[in-house]
Parts: structure tokens; C-alpha cells; sequence
């Protein structure tokens, strides 16, 4: 049998034993919360990206357009047209995307049109009334496979919401074409026209989605061929893009 002081001696040397574990464990956890810079108990910060530099405040067009000049401009390389004549913002007093149906979508762009002759082209730099406003027509190439309006807005001070856009470009082609199908996508609601047709129609509150919605078969003629668009947008960004496929679903270039 142990005597009383063996006992109690045990009884230190595991208190003792106790202790030093808590400490070097304790160490431990100071030490690597140390490393990770951050208080007992909490995770790790995440690395979070660097404060992107102040934005664009200068308001010109040339961020994100090239004024168009008389040379040939061919689609992108996926087809996309990207030379557009775009009229500047109809005011419309629009608080919801939720309202652009179709049947809204084709009282608004028959009330709040430029010109019943929709083969028509109008002139860079003129001016029409719609709506009581007068408007200018710019003629731009978007440096990207889109046309964002929004960015269009701003360059011209403008306002980017509760708005109205009329488009229009013209293809040239060498042959007839057909067997093609114009693919197009907006943000939010629009409706696009081919020789003075209608096309599609693309209706709702949309995100602006490559090839949303398509015609049905149509052909491009030899010559001129006259592509008439309008946007529409309340809250939100504003864009398209359009093109035209092959029968076999391709980009016509």
C-alpha cells in the first residue's frame, strides 16, 4: 500500500502534468491564431479582391463605342451586328419591368414611333420629335458583341431609366440569302423588324440572353437589307444583341 505522502506526491505530479498539457495546447492555439491574424475562436478571414479604381466619369461615348465612319462593317466573329443607328431615350414613365407585355410592348412602340415607314434610315446627327421630345440620331459601332444602351445613356447624360430606344442599321449583301432566322436578346422588352416585317417580338421582363428569342425563317435579299429595332426599359440595365443564324443554326457573317 502507497503511504499517505506517496499518495498526495502522485496527486501533484498529475495536477502538474495537467497543467503543462493546457499550456503547450494553449500555446498552440495562440500560435496559430497568431499566424492567421485573428482573435481565439473565430475563422479566418477571407481574401477579399482590392477596391476596383473609381469608375468612368468623364461621360463620352468612346469607352464603349467608336463613332461609325462610311467604311464596311461586318458582323463579329459570331456573327453579332454591332453598327447601329440608336436614337436617343424616350422618356416613359415606367417603375416595374413587369408591365412590358405584348400587347403593351406593341401600343407603345406604335404610339411612340418615329416614322410609320420602318425601311426608312434616318441620318447621324438629325433630329426628330417623339412624344413631344426632340431627339438626336447617333451613329455607333459597340466595341463589343453587345449594345449596351445603358452605357449609351450615360455618355450622353441622359437618363438610364424609364426609357424607350429606336435602332436601326443596314445590311448589305452581295447574294441572297436565305433560310435565315434573326436571333436576338434584350434588356427588358423590344421588337425587331426586317425590310418593313416584323421579326420577333420579345416581351416581359427578360435578362439580356444570346439568342433568346428567334424568328421564324426569313431571307436577307441581295442589296440592302433595313433592320429596325426598338428597346424599351424601366428599372435596370439596358442592352441587345442580335444576329442572324443559317438553317443550320450558324452565325451568318
Amino acid at each position: 500500500k502507497k503511504s499517505l505522502k506517496e499518495y498526495s506526491m502522485n496527486r501533484k505530479n498529475k495536477s502538474l502534468l495537467s497543467t503543462l498539457a493546457f499550456v503547450v495546447l494553449s500555446g498552440i492555439l495562440i500560435d496559430g491564431n497568431t499566424a492567421l491574424g485573428q482573435p481565439p475562436g473565430q475563422r479566418p478571414r477571407p481574401v477579399l479582391p482590392p477596391i476596383p479604381a473609381k469608375g468612368d466619369t468623364t461621360h463620352t461615348l468612346t469607352k464603349h463605342f467608336t463613332v461609325a465612319s462610311n467604311a464596311k462593317k461586318t458582323p463579329d466573329a459570331n456573327g453579332f451586328i454591332q453598327r447601329w443607328l440608336v436614337l436617343e431615350p424616350v422618356r416613359k414613365d415606367i417603375t416595374r419591368n413587369n408591365i412590358l407585355t405584348e400587347k403593351y410592348l406593341r401600343t407603345t412602340f406604335s404610339t411612340d414611333n418615329f416614322s410609320n415607314d420602318f425601311t426608312v434610315v434616318p441620318k447621324n446627327d438629325k433630329t426628330v420629335k417623339v412624344g413631344g421630345q426632340e431627339l438626336k440620331w447617333y451613329a455607333l459601332d459597340s466595341k463589343t458583341y453587345n449594345f449596351n444602351l445603358y452605357h449609351f445613356t450615360y455618355a450622353i447624360n441622359k437618363p438610364p431609366y424609364g426609357v424607350l430606344f429606336w435602332l436601326v442599321t443596314v445590311i448589305n449583301c452581295p447574294e441572297e440569302i436565305k433560310n435565315v432566322r434573326m436571333s436576338a436578346g434584350v434588356n427588358s422588352g423590344g421588337m425587331f423588324w426586317l425590310n418593313g416585317k416584323e421579326a420577333l417580338i420579345l416581351s416581359g421582363d427578360r435578362d439580356m440572353i444570346v439568342d433568346n428569342v428567334t424568328s421564324p425563317v426569313l431571307s436577307l435579299k441581295k442589296g440592302r437589307n433595313i433592320v429596325r429595332g426598338a428597346v424599351i426599359n424601366g428599372p435596370g440595365m439596358c442592352n441587345f444583341a442580335v444576329r442572324f443564324l443559317d438553317e443550320k443554326g450558324l452565325p451568318v457573317k
